[in-house]
């Protein structure tokens, strides 16, 4: 590794991040964490960084990033048009959250990149995209693929899917670097709190959210009335859960916290993480709560079942059958089932933020 790294101080190109994500002062979660943590170590090899997002107002968590804010327009057009009007000269893109084997990729290289990387941390549907998508897909990874020199997949998951998506010919330019966490920062649970639960997640018709409500509302009183739930997150679907939770009588229980920059000391405080998700490909909440010693309660979706064992360091049910999530929040507060393994000491182990920067460093050859 040490003698990658004197190659790179000697070539000191100059790297691009474009990102389809917004950097909010009150969500800093793990991959906010690792930007601050991959900018550091890159220039520390002698590379200058510039970060595109689409959407930031300065706060001091980002303070050493030299960022360009697309003010919630589209990161790539506004991206293009900077290198374009600006004539700026870049070594090496790396995107994150942008849609894979699209047109943007082919104006980015004939702007004189050289080489391109583009992480794949999107979604997919539970049934697959529909016929006419697939079709697409196909017909782009045929087009684009050229222009991306490595496709990176947070999870397995999303290795495979961006093979069958796009293409199995792109076999031996797609790896997996699982996503990390800085683990030092995560308090541990140190207490029972046995029947808290937390939420952590952007609130989207995707997230399963609406099935929790379901679930909990089709527990028997005594066992709603010893249960707590917290929901912490912002997003699209927000009032449309806070006023299912209303109608179903459960205002004082399930509580809407909104966005918390502060999750690595709140999720101590817990039993157990919810995250009845549709769609997934590698949970950072997961590997959040897991490192704040906090077992988790999830679906069997994306790249959840490479992290979560069922009975060892949380419980998985069928995505959408509420039923069952309510059956394991019963048993929970009855004391028929619990995890009692420390379930943060694997996430130390394979999934810290370190060894995510160092795989992602290892890219700019």
């Amino acid at each position: 590794m040490q003698q990658l790294y004197l190659v790179l101080m000697i070539k000191k190109k100059k790297i691009a991040i474009v990102c389809n994500y917004a950097l909010n002062p009150n969500r800093i979660g793990g991959m906010d964490r690792f930007y601050v943590a991959y900018d550091a170590k890159a220039k520390e090899f002698g590379y200058e960084v510039d970060w595109y997002f689409s959407d930031y107002q300065p706060f001091d968590f980002f303070s050493s990033l030299t960022i360009f804010s697309a003010n919630n327009q589209n990161v790539e057009a506004f991206f293009l048009e900077k290198v374009t009007q600006e004539n700026l000269q870049y070594d090496v893109l790396v995107t994150h959250f942008l849609a894979l084997c699209i047109s943007f990729y082919k104006k980015a290289k004939n702007s004189g990149i050289k080489q391109t990387i583009a992480v794949d941390h999107n979604p997919r549907p539970i049934g697959g995209f529909p016929l006419s998508k697939i079709l697409k897909n196909k017909i782009k990874g045929v087009l684009y693929s050229q222009y991306i020199d490595q496709f990176i997949g947070v999870s397995d998951y999303t290795r495979k899917q961006i093979l069958k998506d796009y293409g199995s010919f792109l076999s031996k330019k797609t790896k997996v670097i699982y996503n990390g966490i800085d683990t030092s920062v995560f308090v541990k649970r140190s207490q029972e709190n046995k029947n808290k639960f937390v939420v952590c997640s952007h609130l989207r018709h995707s997230k399963g959210i609406q099935d929790l409500i379901k679930a909990v509302g089709a527990l028997e009183e005594h066992i709603k009335n010893q249960i707590q739930i917290d929901v912490y997150g912002e997003g699209p679907y927000e009032k449309e859960l806070i006023d299912m939770n209303k109608v179903n009588n459960l205002e004082g229980i399930i509580h809407f916290k909104g966005g918390s920059s502060q999750l690595n000391e709140l999720l101590s405080n817990y039993r157990y993480l919810l995250q009845p998700t549709y769609m997934e490909c590698f949970s950072l909440s997961i590997l959040e709560s897991l490192s704040a010693n906090v077992p988790v309660i999830t679906t069997p979706v994306g790249g959840n079942l490479e992290i979560i064992q069922h009975d060892q360091n949380g419980f998985i049910f069928e995505t959408k059958d509420y039923l069952a999530l309510a059956e394991i929040i019963k048993n929970i507060v009855l004391g028929n089932i619990k995890i009692e393994n420390n379930v943060s000491k694997q996430i130390e182990k394979d999934f810290s933020l370190e060894k995510m920067v160092e795989e992602h460093i290892r890219l700019l050859n």
